[in-house]
Parts: structure tokens; C-alpha cells; sequence
């Protein structure tokens, strides 16, 4: 069903983008004297064809879940959870009105902390909690913007995008916006949760990451685009979201676990988005927000099969040489990966290409574009050395293993999106700049960005061979590449940093007040004295005959004293 809905979605977009058509539907629900309470929506080309890719993606990954999650007694509970997480999209990707993006930016927050904690253990625990209070910060900065705008005439924020550039004191609600779409898409200072929400199950980490979580952040700014354009809030967040797309690049190039390093290369390219967005070009970040959606989808399809396979292991270290054991799933695996990287012609290739060179053409300094460049080679970097790692090499798992491409309903998930990941990025490219400008370079910058990825991938080459690894001594430096492998300490700072010294101010208060002079000679000596006299009456009452006799004698002498 979500399949249909999402082929039906697809081609009215592709209608309404050759038509541009909108369609703004209003449904009263309650109309009471003067109160009337209204709920918006807004159909047009760009919230049509969201929707049509994240029902693909969330049909497809369901299906793949009939087969990897065939283990667990509560699937239908799981399914059940996946599918309120999408709908809190759809609601998100409708709404031009604040108060109904709450809802589902809300629900999206609340289900991904369910989703979290799938799998019941202290980690995840821990990881759900700090996805769903990081995310809170986002929450409370939407609520402000939706007070803030009491001083419109409604919270359909989009009939005032104009009047918020110009007034003064409207930018706040810009800013607030901005704060909230860092939150959700883990920009710095807020990436720690990113990496963390891997310990849900593999089906939704393709689901979070390709279409739903972590692009509600951009797909809201790409609505506030205007605010973003020529403004001092658009430098800030360009500088931020490159920085992001740095740290996460280098920290993937430090990471050994599978997960981790797709979802280290999930906020790179979330980077990338939110730093072409507010140079203005919001259509190329929406674009790059699709193509990506297929490839990282895939992406954590494939990893979920490796990990199934190698018994729930995510160490690349111990993998190697999976090419020979399960060519169908390393060859969708090598598809999504190079598409990532921009290999030509592939998904990646048409948004990422286009973006490199619209910054060549803009107006950067220096260091943006060094950043732009440089994580463009990380990524490739990283990329190639987690194939090293894994698919090629010796085999470091144990002896006996049984390791083979899965059924064929995870293979089906697969192959469909293969195919999106080869022709998705031509398609949308044909169908979002039917009328093509000419972008005018010299050869060496045309080059640019082919040679950079082809450094990167020679260089993430490099860094994995074993035999020349003890050449470059990394370790050497071994405070530096803890520092770059563990995000900039960023997962340190916003759990330990922010509890260190609230729990160090508890225990303090526990000390003097719970184990303090007071309460030992207050509650604690009264309760005390109470317990030692109650057991005193209590061995009296226990009707013992040696207490009996003696009481007896005790008696007798005090009659014999009386009568003399």
C-alpha cells in the first residue's frame, strides 16, 4: 500500500512541478462563536515528491524487516512503530503552519526514542535518552517561535517569510527556527546523538537516516530558505554545517564500527545540505536531500545484512573478504558507496557535482571552500578504507563460518534500491532543472572535484593497508587521532560535561544533609531509639520462661520487702 501511495504521489508531483501547482487545503475542525480551529496543508511539487521518497524507502525497509527482524516475538509492535514514525513525517512535510509541524516534529522525537530502546539494554538506553534530550532543546526553540509569532495573525508561518527578512524584531523566530533544524538534523554542537541512535535496529537506521529524522531539520529550512539569503544567520550556519561535514568526515576515517561510520558519513552529507542551503540554493539541497535518501537507504540495508550474517557483529576489523561470500549484497554494498563518493552518473554524482561547482561559482572565502573540498575527500577516504576493511583482504572472523547473501526478501529490498541509487539522480536532475543553465569553469576547477576524489580514495587506501600503516604512526600521535575519532569530544561534553557537576552538587547534598550531623541526631537517632525499645518490649512479650520466672522471684521478693 505505502508502495502505491507512493508511485501516486510521484507522478502528481511530477504534474505539479510542470504545471506549478499548489494547493493550499484548509479543514476546519472546530468552529465555536468567533473560535474556529483549522488545520492546514500544502501540496505542492516539493512536499509531494518527499513524500512519494520516504513512503518508497519506508515501504521497501518494511519488507526488509519481515525478514531480519523474523526473530522477534513483537514484530507487528515494531512495524506498528515504524509506521507512526512515518506518518509523523508525512504530518511535518505537509504543514506550513508551526503549531501542526509540532506535532509531527514532536511525534518523530518521541517514536525515535521508542525506537531506540528497541533492543533492551543499558547502551541503548543511554542512547535513546540523550537522541530524545537533544532533541528536546529543538522542541522547546519551536515552541518559542510558536509564541513569538502570537504577533502575526497566524501561525501559517509561510504567508510571513517576507516580513520576517525585514523586520527586526521578527528574525527571532528565524533564529529559533535555525536552532530547532540544528537540533534535529545534529549539527555542532548537537552531533553527539547522531552516532548514539545506532543502537536501534538496522531497518530503522536506514529508515532515520536516509528520509525521516534527520532531514525534518533541513526539509524546515528549505521552507524558511528565504531568512537564509544574504543574512548574518546564513554565514553562521554555513560556518557551522561546515564544520559538521569536517568533524564527521575525519571522525569516519577514526571509526571501526560499521554503523558508525555510515552514520558518521549521514552527517557529513547533512553538512553538506545545510551549508548549500544557506548560501541560497535551496532546490540543489533538496535535490541532494533525495539522492541521498536512496544511497544511504541502501547503504544500511547492506550493512544490515552483513551484520545478520556475521552474527551481530559490527567490528569491520573482523570482517574481510565478505566479497567472495556474498557478492550480491558487497556489490549493492560497492553501488550505494560510490554513489556517495559522486562516482559519475550514479545518484550521488548529479547533486554533488552540481553543488561542488555552484560554490566555485559563489562567492566563498577561502576556508568554506577548503572545507567544502576537503570532506569531499574524506568522504571518499572513508568510504574506501571501510571497503578495504571488508570486503577485500583476509577473513579475521572465526574458523567455521556459514556467511551468504540472505533470503530473497531482503535482496529484493536491495536490488530495488540499487536500482534508484544508479537511475534516481538523473531522473530527479531531468525532472527539478528541466531548464538548465550553463555553469562556465576553467578545466583545472571542472576537475576539482574529480582529482580531490580520487586523492581521497588513494589516500583512504593508504591509511588501511597494514603493512604501511606502521609507516604513517598515527599512534604515535595518539592524543590527536583520539581527539578526531571521538567527534571533537563532543559525545563526552554533552553527556558527562553537562551531569558532572549537578551529580558532584547531589552527592554533596546527600552527604551533609542525608549522612550529616542532622539527620544523625534527628530522624535517624530517633528511628534508632524507637527500634532498640520496640526490640526490648518484644523480648519482654515473647513469653519466654526464663523472663517469666525471674519476673515471678521479682515479684516474691518485692511482697516479701512490703510485708516486712
Amino acid at each position: 500500500m505505502l508502495f502505491f501511495i507512493s508511485i501516486t504521489l510521484f507522478s502528481l508531483s511530477i504534474k505539479f512541478l510542470l504545471m506549478d501547482l499548489i494547493y493550499f487545503i484548509e479543514w476546519e475542525i472546530v468552529s465555536l462563536y468567533s473560535l474556529s480551529i483549522v488545520m492546514t496543508f500544502l501540496f505542492d511539487w516539493m512536499s509531494l515528491m518527499f513524500m512519494s521518497f520516504v513512503l518508497l524507502i519506508s515501504s521497501l525497509v518494511i519488507f526488509y524487516s519481515k525478514e531480519y527482524m523474523s526473530e522477534d516475538m513483537n514484530i507487528n509492535r515494531f512495524i506498528m512503530l515504524v509506521l507512526m514514525f512515518v506518518m509523523s513525517m508525512m504530518m511535518l512535510i505537509i504543514s506550513p503552519n508551526l503549531i501542526s509541524i509540532l506535532l509531527g516534529w514532536d511525534g518523530l522525537g518521541l517514536v525515535s526514542y521508542c525506537l531506540v530502546i528497541y533492543f533492551q539494554n543499558v547502551k541503548s538506553f543511554n542512547a535513546g535518552m540523550l537522541t530524545a534530550l537533544s532533541n528536546r532543546i529543538g522542541d522547546v526553540a519551536l515552541l518559542l517561535a510558536i509564541a513569538w509569532m502570537l504577533n502575526y495573525g497566524s501561525w501559517n508561518y509561510i504567508f510571513y517569510l517576507d516580513l520576517m527578512n525585514k523586520d527586526f524584531s521578527m528574525m527571532v523566530i528565524s533564529y529559533l527556527v535555525v536552532l530547532a533544524a540544528m537540533t534535529k538534523s545534529a549539527q555542532i554542537p548537537f552531533s553527539s546523538w547522531l552516532p548514539a541512535a545506532m543502537a536501534a535496529p538496522t531497518p530503522v537506521s536506514a529508515l532515520v537516516h536516509s528520509s525521516t529524522l534527520v532531514t525534518a531539520g533541513v526539509y524546515l529550512l528549505i521552507r524558511f530558505n528565504i531568512l537564509l539569503v544574504n543574512s548574518l544567520l546564513g554565514q553562521i550556519l554555513l560556518l557551522i554545517s561546515g564544520l559538521t561535514m569536517f568533524m564527521a568526515g575525519l571522525g569516519a576515517n577514526f571509526e571501526f564500527d560499521l554503523k558508525k561510520i555510515i552514520a558518521l558519513s549521514t552527517l557529513s552529507q547533512l553538512g553538506l545540505m545545510m551549508s548549500i542551503l544557506s548560501m541560497g540554493f535551496f532546490k540543489l539541497a533538496f535535490f541532494h536531500l533525495l539522492t541521498h535518501a536512496l544511497f544511504k537507504a541502501l547503504l544500511f540495508m547492506c550493512a544490515g545484512v552483513i551484520i545478520h550474517n556475521m552474527k551481530n557483529m559490527q567490528d569491520i576489523r573482523v570482517m574481510g573478504s565478505l566479497a567472495l561470500s556474498m557478492p550480491l549484497t558487497c556489490g549493492c554494498f560497492n553501488i550505494a558507496n560510490l554513489a556517495l563518493c559522486g562516482m559519475p552518473f550514479l545518484a550521488g554524482f548529479y547533486s554533488k557535482d552540481l553543488i561542488l561547482e555552484m560554490v566555485m561559482l559563489s562567492h566563498v572565502n577561502f576556508f568554506s571552500f577548503f572545507l567544502f573540498f576537503f570532506s569531499t575527500g574524506l568522504t571518499v577516504s572513508y568510504s574506501f578504507r571501510l571497503v578495504y576493511y571488508s570486503m577485500t583482504g583476509w577473513y579475521n572472523g572465526t574458523s567455521l563460518n556459514m556467511l551468504s547473501d540472505y533470503g530473497w526478501t531482503m535482496t529484493f529490498s536491495i536490488f530495488s534500491l540499487m536500482i534508484m541509487a544508479i537511475i534516481g539522480g538523473s531522473m530527479l536532475n531531468w525532472l527539478m532543472f528541466f531548464n538548465n543553465s550553463m555553469i562556465c569553469l576553467p578545466m583545472i576547477m571542472k576537475l576539482l572535484t574529480l582529482f580531490v576524489c580520487i586523492f581521497g580514495g588513494f589516500m583512504g587506501y593508504l591509511i588501511s593497508k597494514v603493512s604501511l600503516f606502521f609507516m604513517n604512526k598515527s599512534l604515535n600521535f595518539y592524543n590527536m587521532s583520539y581527539f578526531m575519532g571521538s567527534m571533537w569530544f563532543m559525545p563526552v561534553i554533552s553527556t558527562l560535561g553537562i551531569i558532572k557537576m549537578p551529580l558532584i552538587l547531589g552527592l554533596n547534598c546527600f552527604k551533609i544533609f542525608d549522612q550529616g550531623w542532622s539527620e544523625y541526631f534527628g530522624g535517624q537517632m530517633l528511628y534508632n531509639q524507637m527500634k532498640n525499645y520496640s526490640l526490648y518490649i518484644q523480648e519482654f512479650q515473647n513469653n519466654n520462661l526464663k523472663i517469666y520466672l525471674m519476673s515471678y522471684l521479682l515479684w516474691l521478693f518485692m511482697l516479701m520487702l512490703m510485708l516486712f
